[in-house]
């Protein structure tokens, strides 16, 4: 009787083993949300010089009504921002083609057409606007004729405010460093209890500055209120239109004209022909125009080292005199004091970039960068082409870009030595450009509904361990009872 319990224990064991993975499969679940798709959003920046183009990436499901947004890819495209083709406003949208074709691989087949697409033209094209509205418009009309063309959701092409393009620099730069959100050890998003810091961003054709301030602003022009990730923020900001760097290197140049005929700024043994229709034709050097003058003239100017001079012509870009408001910037804007720390990006990091790695001079205050302005102005063309063979181009005009930014910087914005210690001159943050593009996506992509999460049926986990390991037992007992079984049977006393 004993031996034939025996003999059915392995077919009730294996029976067990049976049962146990039929409750595997039928113990209680719960719905687990699967990892969210991506989604993509291009930006195209079309600076005064040159455009750029951004993919960006981001969960379908959002945080606090902000998307959390990453830099996917960027393209730089080949030529002249979209408003040097005011005369030729079809090589417009055709010079956005090359950078275009690239965003159909970068962004999957499949999301080609929930991808939104967005030009934003900046300072260049808001000076064109002032001189020619007609042509603007056909500049937009041909860049917009060819974004249509490709199979994304393209979402239009207008032309940023200098607020915009401040705000939007500031968010880029607070966001890429976590200052509004990170993703913390514990695995979930964190709000860090440091502050937001200061962005100066100068362009081509305008410079922005804008900060976080606690005090309502004199002018309310200068004000913005932002929600970001369930958080108010105020922030102050300004634009001057016609202080980006080559305006401000056209500006100096018709000063050096009317008061020199020569270029203080420019080193010497450094020449070059100038066409004075050029140099007169943009609404920032208009006023300087001389009543009479030929258009078509070529005159020979030539640099001459001299950085008093340099200085005084510099100077000459800024106006104190008067302010309507309890205290000011320049040229009568309200300003608060600088407060925080700074992140200076576009041609800030450049210029200083160049100071810091070709001249090998220190720049970490504002004695320094002033003792640097000096030395690089004092520069022969010869001395700088020697520091950077075969590289000409801009090599001329970095006495002219490192006066205008150390004045902007002590004068203008009224940095001193304990507030300059808090600014940082970068290019990137955390492997994405700063600029006013990503802060853009951030902010429209509150106008993206977030996906409802796709669900999937799981089991508990406690459930899924218990019986994984009552399986695992009945199992090995069972093999071990067959075993003993087969070994007595092949033994000489088996029956």
């Amino acid at each position: 009787m004993a031996g034939k319990l025996l003999s059915l224990l392995p077919p009730l064991l294996l029976a067990a083993v049976g049962l146990a993975g039929l409750l595997l499969l039928c113990v209680p679940t719960q719905d687990v949300r699967e990892p969210p798709a991506l989604k993509y959003g291009i930006v195209l920046d079309a600076g005064s010089s040159h455009t750029s183009m951004f993919v960006y990436k981001w969960p379908a499901d959002k945080e606090n009504d902000t998307g959390i947004v990453g830099q996917h890819s960027s393209c730089d495209v080949h030529g002249g921002g979209i408003s040097s083709y005011a005369k030729d406003p079809s090589r417009a949208g055709q010079s956005l083609v090359e950078c275009l074709e690239q965003a159909l691989r970068d962004v999957p087949k499949d999301r080609h057409a929930s991808t939104p697409l967005y030009l934003g033209a900046t300072a260049g094209m808001r000076l064109l606007n002032l001189t020619s509205p007609e042509a603007t418009a056909r500049v937009l009309e041909a860049v917009t004729e060819t974004l249509t063309q490709y199979p994304f959701d393209f979402r239009g092409a207008r032309i940023l405010s200098g607020q915009d393009e401040g705000v939007f620099g500031w968010v880029t730069a607070n966001y890429l460093l976590e200052n509004f959100i990170k993703y913390g050890w514990v695995g979930r998003w964190v709000r860090p209890r440091k502050g937001t810091l200061g962005a100066m961003d100068l362009g081509g054709a305008s410079t922005q500055i804008t900060f976080e301030t606690t005090s309502p602003s004199e002018d309310p022009d200068s004000e913005v209120h932002l929600r970001l990730y369930g958080q108010h923020y105020r922030v102050y900001t300004h634009s001057f239109l016609c202080y980006g760097r080559d305006q401000v290197l056209q500006r100096l140049l018709a000063s050096a004209l009317q008061t020199h005929h020569f270029h203080p700024c420019w080193p010497r043994g450094y020449s070059t022909q100038v066409l004075l229709r050029e140099v007169y034709q943009s609404p920032c050097t208009v006023g300087q125009r001389p009543p009479t003058f030929n258009g078509s003239t070529l005159v020979r100017v030539a640099g001459t080292s001299s950085p008093a001079l340099c200085r005084d012509l510099v100077s000459g870009l800024f106006n104190f005199s008067s302010c309507p408001f309890s205290q000011c910037s320049f040229n009568g804007v309200f300003q608060p004091p600088v407060t925080g720390n700074f992140i200076a990006f576009s041609a800030f990091y450049y210029t200083v970039d160049f100071l810091r790695t070709v001249m090998e001079l220190p720049v970490g205050t504002l004695q320094q960068l002033e003792a640097a302005t000096e030395i690089v102005c004092n520069q022969t063309w010869a001395e700088l082409q020697a520091r950077v063979p075969g590289q000409q181009a801009r090599l001329a005009d970095y006495c002219a870009g490192a006066m205008f930014i150390q004045q902007l910087l002590s004068r203008g914005y009224r940095f001193d030595e304990r507030s300059f210690s808090g600014v940082v001159f970068q290019k990137k943050a955390a492997d994405t450009a700063v600029g006013w593009a990503l802060g853009y996506m951030l902010n429209l992509t509150n106008l993206i509904p977030a996906d409802l999460p796709r669900l999937r049926k799981g089991t508990h986990f406690s459930s899924w361990v218990a019986l994984l390991l009552l399986f695992a037992v009945l199992l090995l007992a069972a093999l071990v009872l067959v075993l003993r079984q087969v070994r007595s049977a092949k033994s000489p006393g088996a029956l």
